[in-house]
């Protein structure tokens, strides 16, 4: 049996994940959007510079939260 105590810890670990996983996300549509501004000329940068934004954010909305996902799932299994 899991302690009251336990459950409290895996929901705050729980919790935590959501969040940073969440505050990802929401990066990287900041980042696709300021490359999407690059890329249209509205900010003064090279058109390259836009694209590699643009292209990490998409990176970091739909694969970065995988990854943490894992890192967390692979911990909540190693504790005892």
């Amino acid at each position: 049996m899991t302690s009251r105590q336990d459950r409290e810890a895996a929901q705050a670990r729980a919790r935590t994940g959501f969040i940073l996983i969440t505050a990802v996300r929401f990066g990287g549509v900041a980042m696709v959007m300021l490359g999407f501004a690059i890329v249209r000329g509205l900010i003064d940068l090279p058109y390259g510079v836009g694209a590699a934004i643009a292209v990490a954010g998409f990176f970091e909305i739909f694969f970065l939260p995988r990854f943490i996902a894992r890192r967390f799932r692979a911990q909540d299994e190693r504790q005892p």
